[in-house]
């Protein structure tokens, strides 16, 4: 599988996510590495660097995440903040079919006034992380959140799994900006994601006092403990380098980390950047407002106009074609 890169460069392995199994260790993972797919959500706004980061923290996260939905589904990871950055939303859209490609779209919502030259995750206050999954038509969409709380999104979405799912998770991410021969300086990340694999069994999760957040290691004891720990200490001695990945391949990666847990990969997901926007959409979101509040938001030229906060698109619609009193759409 060989993705476009945007830089000149073609790396294999970009823009995919890897599922592979430790047999030894009853542990699943994913590794994920991220190129054009950044560059297509950072290259529609001007973000400042603090903010950058977050964004590609949270897309390397949901790439990880959402490459366990199936065809169709939808997974939101979002981020409300009193703090600086306000909110990041990420959206990943599973394949239209089988072999094809996940999309991801992101964007964040920030005062710039209020930024600060700290780390990223200190440019969000108190809030929550959240998960969204939506199955499709007819079917209840899923939500579980976390605080932010950790000091980093990785740590936030660690919880998120050992409160909501009640699974061991780790997250090792690398992220930033890169430049080679005959190449801009770009974005890239890249990551491994661990999860114990779910127990066959109900199981009560060891916890230190009544409103502590759970952890990954209050959900494991005896051998499974053994294994979950060892595992982490192996991952504890990957390079930033090797996680971002322009010239280690995620298999080779695995097996220089767990060749002793016996890693066994499956075929790799490919992602992309891809908006869902339309006219039709942006109708619809328009469809709770009468005609009269349409009327205060027709410009002096007698259009109603919108823009995508996740792609940029620029929609010029007709008046009459939108909110509940709209007319039946002719085309515009």
């Amino acid at each position: 599988m060989t993705a476009p890169n945007q830089h000149g460069n073609q790396i294999a392995w970009d823009d995919s996510v890897l599922p592979f199994q430790l047999d030894h260790s009853d542990i699943r993972g994913r590794v994920g590495r991220l190129d054009g797919v950044l560059e297509g959500i950072l290259s529609q706004h001007d973000y400042p660097p603090q903010v950058e980061a977050l964004v590609a923290e949270m897309a390397l996260l949901t790439a990880l995440i959402g490459q366990t939905l199936k065809l169709r589904w939808k997974l939101q990871l979002q981020v409300q903040s009193k703090g600086p950055v306000r909110m990041i939303a990420t959206d990943y859209y599973g394949p239209d079919k089988e072999g094809g490609s996940a999309r991801i779209r992101a964007y964040a919502s920030y005062d710039a006034d209020r930024l600060t030259d700290a780390a990223p995750f200190d440019q969000v206050g108190e809030g929550y992380f959240a998960i969204m999954i939506d199955q499709g038509e007819g079917m209840t969409p899923y939500q579980g959140i976390t605080p932010l709380e950790g000091g980093s999104l990785s740590a936030c979405a660690e919880a998120y799994f050992a409160q909501s799912e009640q699974l061991p998770t780790r997250f090792s991410l690398s992220f930033g900006k890169s430049s080679g021969p005959n190449e801009p300086e770009h974005w890239r990340a890249g990551g491994v994601m661990l999860q114990h694999m779910p127990k066959a069994s109900p199981f009560v999760a060891k916890t230190e006092g009544e409103g502590a957040l759970l952890s990954a290691n209050d959900l494991v004891d005896g051998e499974e403990a053994e294994n979950w720990n060892r595992v982490n200490v192996l991952l504890d001695t990957v390079e930033d380098l090797e996680l971002i990945g322009p010239t280690v391949a995620p298999a080779d990666l695995l097996l220089r980390l767990f060749h002793e847990e016996q890693p066994r990969v499956f075929d790799a997901q490919a992602v992309r950047f891809g908006c869902s926007c339309s006219p039709d959409r942006v109708r619809q979101s328009l469809s709770i407002y009468s005609a009269k509040d349409i009327a205060h938001m027709t410009t002096d030229d007698g259009r109603v106009t919108a823009d995508c906060q996740f792609c940029g698109a620029h929609y010029d619609l007709d008046p009459k074609t939108v909110g509940f009193e709209a007319e039946t759409p002719t085309g515009d």
